[in-house]
């Protein structure tokens, strides 16, 4: 079959059900666009969903069932999350594909305000297919990359049994309803690292090959990455082949940039600073040395401050003595870096950083995301690296990493999917 040949009735089932959001609320913000020409097959490391309203409905033990987290309607006309007496006023986060640049300053403040595929599965895989990208990991929104605002709760046992919800609607009903599309990816318990441990052993058995994971612990009130009391969880990950996803200010912000700057510079900022930090953090606390088997997954730093982070190592590794540990030789054992737009690096410097730790990215639905235009997008940055080069980079990383295989045929011609 022909890269350019399409079925036509996928193509317009594709497009209908991307569309039936605009027949349900009328929004500009859930227009469809054109399907695009799949010049690759594409696997993204870091895009997010928000989480649905029934997400937590019929998923709790029956003494919980009181206490069951639900949306609520506030004054002034917004949504909120009610996570037992807390109150989570930000169902989504940057949530705004589909709107126009002036717009997208806006955050969505009720579900019919966002694209529906940023919370309905079905609509999210329209989105995929039109965006011409294969398979997806997400990130959760309304509680924190890291899973990390239900430690805002003071009860561990209801927070153990909010994990195991979370966990078993996202395996079962978000990567369940097109399992070969959504790369599953769990959030953790982190109120105690032997039960987390756990929770990873059991999620390991179903399906689960990550979880994402706080970047910074010390900025957030959990231990510190500097000590051994994460050693059970990290050690669960290694044995069972968990990737440890970290999407950037997972953890909180490391360096605050001033308020007072245009928001432009936050986004700079967000995309430039936010994972030298934790990578540093990281292989400093000697985590990869204690499980050297152990791999970690940085999302939405892009790929430019790799080679200089190698660099310093480099020069911090000229300066010890004989014997020492590597930590150059160790980033390119355990991390992997997740690149959004970084043509410089790509082209001049991917050697250096070495092709076989470089996957990809599309942000949907945040504001930093190239969707609809994704296919474009990467067809662009690829040109004139080597065919062999761009397959590693652009999905066959992701597959391997995450043990998401690919179909041959499909791997063969994008457009069959």
């Amino acid at each position: 079959m022909a890269v350019d040949v399409v079925d036509a009735h996928k193509v317009n089932e594709q497009l209908s059900i991307a569309r039936s959001a605009i027949n349900e609320y009328g929004s500009s913000t859930t227009a469809a666009p054109e399907r695009q020409k799949r010049h690759l097959l594409l696997i993204s490391a870091d895009d997010h969903l928000v989480e649905p309203p029934h997400l937590f409905e019929g998923r709790l033990p029956a003494k919980y069932a009181e206490r069951t987290p639900r949306v609520i309607e506030r004054e002034g006309g917004s949504q909120a999350w009610l996570l037992d007496s807390v109150v989570l006023d930000q169902i989504a986060i940057n949530a705004v594909a589909g709107t126009d640049l002036e717009e997208q300053v806006v955050e969505p403040m009720r579900f019919e305000h966002a694209r529906r595929g940023t919370w309905d599965i079905k609509a999210r895989i329209a989105d995929m297919d039109l965006d011409g990208v294969y398979a997806s990991l997400n990130f959760p929104s309304a509680l924190g990359f890291g899973g990390l605002r239900l430690t805002m709760l003071d009860d561990p046992d209801y927070v153990l049994a909010l994990v195991r919800a979370y966990n078993d609607w996202h395996i079962e009903e978000w990567a369940g309803y097109r399992p070969e599309r959504i790369i599953p990816c769990q959030i953790p318990y982190l109120f105690d690292p032997v039960v987390g441990a756990e929770e990873v052993r059991r999620n390991a058995a179903r399906g689960f090959h990550t979880v994402t994971f706080p970047d910074l612990t010390h900025l957030v009130g959990l231990p510190s990455l500097h000590t051994d009391h994460w050693d059970p969880f990290f050690a669960a990950c290694e044995e069972t082949g968990t990737v440890i996803s970290i999407h950037a200010c997972s953890g909180g912000m490391a360096n605050k940039i001033d308020p007072a700057a245009p928001m432009g510079a936050h986004g700079v900022f967000f995309g430039v600073a936010q994972s030298i930090h934790p990578a540093i953090e990281w292989l400093f606390a000697g985590i990869p040395e204690r499980f050297p088997g152990l791999k970690i997954c940085l999302s939405e730093g892009g790929i430019g401050w790799v080679v200089g982070f190698m660099d310093r190592l480099d020069h911090d590794n000229a300066k010890k003595a004989p014997g020492r540990v590597d930590r150059k030789e160790i980033v390119k054992r355990n991390f992997v870096f997740c690149m959004l737009d970084d043509p410089s690096t790509l082209h001049r410097s991917r050697d250096i950083i070495g092709v076989e730790r470089i996957v990809l990215e599309t942000d949907y639905p945040h504001s930093d995301s190239s969707w609809p235009d994704t296919q474009e997008k990467w067809h662009r940055q690829f040109e004139g690296i080597p065919a062999d080069e761009v397959a590693v980079m652009a999905w066959k990383n992701m597959s391997e990493l995450f043990q998401h295989p690919v179909p041959a045929e499909i791997a063969a011609d994008p457009e069959l999917f």
